[in-house]
């Protein structure tokens, strides 16, 4: 029989990893509630339809990466390969328009099928805001300035750097996907096969194209500022004068884009040279059009997500939680005034593990494998003197404490 493996793409969390993992969550999220931030968890898996309205039949994503499959019901199912899609299908179905504005953090899995490489899997989890309901400049500053507070939060701040753009509202944006749907056309022969395939249906994507002909190409392509109406320069200058008063400094980056009509106005990226080519650590923008695309009423929205996995390998590693002791019962008749005993001492706050087997040297030899601070020991002798013996590992002086004192004891010693 085969050696059973996680399936490619996937990663178990154990030890420190699961500490960062959990480290970056909640720093997120205790961040984002001083904002005025409360949690949503969607579902892992929605109809399909939910994402390939949102993110567009021609993207990477619907065409080539997402984990869909038909089930029972004959209905058409796709695990969640992003968080946004889902925040919004809920607030169509959950009929939140009353709750307005609506400020949300998610965290938790999402699916691509994807090349596994560092920093990206085909399971990987994201944290996320939504500020939905406000269409002013101040939602952009917001939720940006929370997600620098967050990677300040975790320590990585100084070694990122936020890219910026505007999309313009949808005058601009048309009339700069004219011009840039002319000049590409003017160029077609040198475009990849990708980007031909999107030079109708979604042209702005070719602009991030990773293909060093297209690359070439956009080069040289108009730029996005020259096809701005004064009502879409004004709000991209209120813009940078919030994030200029709150000192997140930014650089300008004509070719960060979003793909899709939905976007609008501002887009932006945290990014960094520190993880190789996975450089973005946290991406987002204004879809003002996105609830309206999905059918419900028209209603703004700004938002982001970050990569927990990116994040991690990226923070100090976290403090590693107290050191247990070890509660060693020697003989049938301790293993019961044992178990009471370490009931006691968890509730009291103690970390607690118990030797279940073996000798007393094998049972020390666990506790000191598991950087246990002290052995508590308990057999016979100390039975009938209603003790217990408290062995220090670090130093090996050791002393014999009354049951009901040991809690206060150790406390005391800590």
């Amino acid at each position: 029989m085969a050696k059973l493996q996680p399936v490619r793409g996937t990663h178990d969390l154990l030890g420190e990893d699961a500490r960062r993992h959990r480290h970056v969550i909640e720093t997120a999220l205790a961040t984002a509630s001083r904002y005025g931030f409360s949690e949503i968890q969607t579902p892992i898996f929605e109809f399909t339809e939910v994402f390939a309205r949102t993110l567009g039949e021609t993207s990477d994503v619907v065409s080539k990466e997402m984990y869909s499959f038909t089930d029972r019901g004959d209905e058409s199912i796709t695990l969640r390969p992003e968080g946004t899609a889902g925040v919004a299908r809920a607030f169509i179905s959950g009929g939140l328009t009353q709750d307005l504005p609506l400020k949300l953090f998610y965290q938790g899995p999402m699916f691509r099928y994807e090349r596994p490489q560092k920093g990206r899997q085909r399971q990987f989890h994201q944290i996320g805001v939504e500020l939905i309901g406000v269409p002013t400049p101040q939602a952009d500053i917001e939720v940006i300035t929370v997600g620098a507070d967050i990677l300040d939060a975790l320590g990585i701040f100084d070694g990122i750097v936020l890219e910026l753009n505007t999309l313009g509202d949808t005058k601009s944006r048309h009339a700069y996907r004219d011009a840039l749907v002319e000049y590409l056309m003017g160029h077609k022969d040198g475009l990849s096969e990708d980007s031909l395939r999107r030079l109708e249906a979604n042209p702005l994507r070719i602009l991030d194209s990773k293909d060093e002909g297209d690359r070439k190409i956009v080069a040289d392509a108009p730029s996005f500022g020259d096809y701005l109406n004064a009502a879409s320069e004004d709000f991209y200058g209120s813009v940078k004068q919030g994030l200029d008063a709150v000192g997140i400094p930014y650089r300008q980056n004509d070719r960060l884009v979003r793909g899709l009509d939905y976007y609008c106005h501002t887009a932006y990226e945290f990014v960094t040279d520190r993880l190789g080519a996975q450089g973005t650590v946290m991406a987002g923008g204004r879809y003002d059009g996105l609830i309206e695309t999905m059918g419900g009423p028209s209603t703004p929205g700004v938002g982001w997500a970050a990569g927990i996995e990116r994040i991690a390998m990226m923070i100090e590693a976290p403090v590693a939680p107290a050191r247990p002791l070890s509660l060693i019962p020697v003989g049938e008749d301790a293993t019961i005034a044992a178990i009471k005993l370490a009931h006691d001492l968890r509730k009291a706050g103690h970390s607690v593990e118990m030797g279940y087997s073996g000798n007393l040297g094998k049972r020390m030899k666990r506790a000191n494998k598991l950087g246990a601070s002290h052995a508590v020991i308990i057999g016979e002798t100390e039975l009938e003197k209603g003790v217990a013996t408290i062995r220090d590992l670090d130093t090996g002086s050791q002393v014999e404490v009354a049951l009901d004192k040991i809690g206060d004891h150790l406390g005391a010693e800590a």
